[in-house]
């Protein structure tokens, strides 16, 4: 039995509730469960130096949490000084994530920032960036297209992102904190809309896993994926 009674394949309730806030080209707050992240994304005119001159466009992403999105106060970052290395190797899994959706020669030379703020953390914040992250994303897309400053949809596919690990001896999607805690494996997936892996993150927390489990929690993560997908294709 999981925790939160859910079925193994079950996904927590997502929800994603866009336009929440006035300035960003695009912006979206996604609810998976009680892992509440805020998204948004910015349209900057010029691309980063590195490719000017390139006709490239770039996606690029940061991520921080809120001081009270856990059981107990975190110090800001920016308090401390430096971003930790678990908030560095998130926004840069979330960039790439995004990149892998969009065209760069389609978008042009520009960058969009999405920068994704958990609100509330309850396991899978990394995963409900990228998806919400997406929505973000193709809001202010969507602008460019409206605005005629782009005359094709860079974005090329949907991008979602899901956790599974096995729990209890037994292979699960969408792991909560309290499943995620005492998981013997721990997995997040990230998918295209059509299926296309484009990163696996996993690794045995408490147990091995065999190739047989690897490849069910991968059957979950589809499953899961294509969910997510339909809650992005309802919200934009």
């Amino acid at each position: 039995m999981r925790p939160s009674g859910r079925k193994l394949d079950e996904l927590r309730a997502v929800s994603i509730e866009t336009g929440v806030t006035r300035h960003a080209e695009g912006s979206c707050l996604i609810r998976c469960g009680d892992t509440h992240v805020l998204c948004t994304a910015t349209i900057e005119d010029k691309a980063p130096s590195f490719l000017k001159g390139t006709g490239l466009g770039w996606v690029t992403a940061e991520y921080g949490m809120l001081p009270r999105a856990t059981n107990t106060r975190n110090r800001r970052e920016a308090a401390v000084g430096k971003q930790s290395g678990r908030t560095q190797e998130i926004q840069r899994l979330i960039g790439r994530a995004l990149r892998a959706g969009v065209d760069r020669v389609a978008l042009g030379e520009r960058q969009i920032v999405v920068d994704c703020d958990v609100i509330q953390a309850d396991g899978g914040t990394r995963c409900a960036s990228i998806t919400g992250g997406w929505v973000a994303l193709r809001l202010a897309v969507n602008k460019l297209l409206k605005a005629g400053a782009i005359v094709s949809d860079p974005i090329v596919d949907h991008v979602a992102a899901v956790s599974c690990g096995i729990y209890a001896g037994q292979p699960v999607l969408d792991l909560d904190y309290a499943e995620d805690s005492e998981a013997g494996t721990d997995g997040n997936f990230i998918l295209t809309g059509r299926g296309r892996l484009i990163e696996v993150q996993m690794s045995a927390e408490g147990a091995t896993f065999s190739r047989n489990e690897m490849g069910q929690l991968l059957d979950l993560a589809e499953a899961g994926i294509a969910a997510l997908v339909e809650a992005q294709k309802a919200a934009v």
